[in-house]
């Protein structure tokens, strides 16, 4: 059994007009092979495309484009949480020894149609995404008295870092009052509450630590991993809680051998602004009833613990890209790296990736 690195990456900048899939993954992962020293094309033994889009053989594709013959290759599909199960498969297959070297790229084009799970009837003609995340905010808002004030606060904070992330889809801030005076979408619901689609790819080289310790110089580790699906469908869920994101943040800080209080840098799955409340919440940063006070003292110290990059809202939301994004941002974190995003003093950082309502979460926790 290997210990498992990340020792590369690379990424396009996000971008709301459509992209070509093919493209948008030779070019992130160009760059990401370009970042490691002493490694080749010719040395990836997998290649994982994570992508929501309907074109097929992406593995194949891009392998070729890219000069590689891998022994492993093929698409994953997971919704919105695709990058981070492409992630934790590359894990799977070096830990288990049955690769050294593995390249993982998600990709999206801002046109995808993958956002809408078809098959949950339940939704009846409620099909799109915002409607679960109104159903969602109008629920924790009233159990836990969470102010409209404060989920505007978090679409604010995350605009407002996202200022400094160069690939973000856009740099233009958003002052609390613009939240809150942005076109009303549902009863609960804001256009500046909510993530965007958009064209983008993100890549990561994964590496055995034998491997890892040739080509990198300062090589991140993946210590903890939990996962968790509780349904497809919306109607399984408690619209006050995200148990999947809880039961697989306490299998990864198992694994890890570190509790919440050990976090010092997080990427959340911000999706909707009540999302990121929600998240905080069920990965034990803070209780529910203070996780709007707690991005409040974030946002009034311009602490970027969490979603430095600017997370889904301010970055943008590339569906099979999403997850990559995050842990890239965690990793150069890690690494000192994130110019004008960076927190100091760091050693442990968490990525929490879901799909659909929070149905399914993926958290990674990462060290240097």
């Amino acid at each position: 059994m290997n210990d498992v690195a990340i020792v590369g990456t690379g990424q396009t900048k996000f971008s709301k007009d459509d992209g070509d899939v093919e493209k948008l993954l030779f070019e992130s992962t160009k760059n990401c092979i370009q970042s490691v020293r002493n490694c080749e094309p010719k040395d990836v033994e997998g290649v994982l495309v994570s992508t929501n889009n309907n074109s097929k053989y992406l593995g194949a594709i891009l392998s070729e484009t890219m000069g590689i013959q891998p022994k492993i290759s093929h698409s994953i599909e997971h919704l919105c949480s695709s990058g981070t199960n492409a992630l934790i498969s590359g894990y799977a297959y070096i830990f288990s020894g049955l690769a050294d070297i593995i390249l993982i790229s998600g990709v999206e084009s801002a046109t995808n149609p993958g956002q809408i799970l078809e098959w949950d009837k339940s939704r009846g003609s409620f099909e799109h995404p915002i409607y679960w995340a109104s159903m969602l905010t109008k629920s924790y808002k009233r159990k836990f008295q969470i102010t409209e004030e404060e989920l505007a606060i978090v679409s604010a904070k995350n605009h407002k870092q996202a200022m400094d992330n160069p690939f973000a889809y856009s740099n233009e801030p958003r002052t609390i009052s613009e939240v809150m005076n942005s076109k009303q979408i549902t009863d609960d619901l804001r256009i500046l509450d909510c993530s965007r689609s958009c064209s983008g790819s993100s890549s990561i080289l994964l590496a055995s630590e034998e491997k890892a310790k040739t080509i990198s110089d300062q090589p991140i580790w993946i210590k903890g991993i939990g996962q968790k699906t509780t349904s497809a469908s919306f109607t399984k869920n408690i619209l006050e809680e995200i148990e999947s994101t809880r039961i697989a943040a306490k299998t990864a800080y198992k694994m890890a051998k570190i509790g919440p209080n050990d976090v010092n840098v997080a990427e959340v799955h911000d999706a909707f602004s009540v999302c990121e409340l929600m998240a905080i919440s069920e990965l034990g940063i803070t209780a529910s009833d203070k996780s709007g006070e707690f991005v409040r003292d974030l946002f009034n110290t311009e602490n970027r613990m969490i979603n430095p990059r600017g997370g889904l809202i301010g970055a943008g939301h590339p569906l099979g890209a999403t997850g990559i994004s995050q842990t890239i941002e965690i990793a150069t974190q890690l690494q000192g790296k994130s110019e004008k995003r960076q927190i100091s003093n760091l050693k442990t950082g968490l990525i929490h990736n879901m799909s659909a309502a929070g149905t399914s979460s993926s958290v990674v926790v990462l060290e240097n």
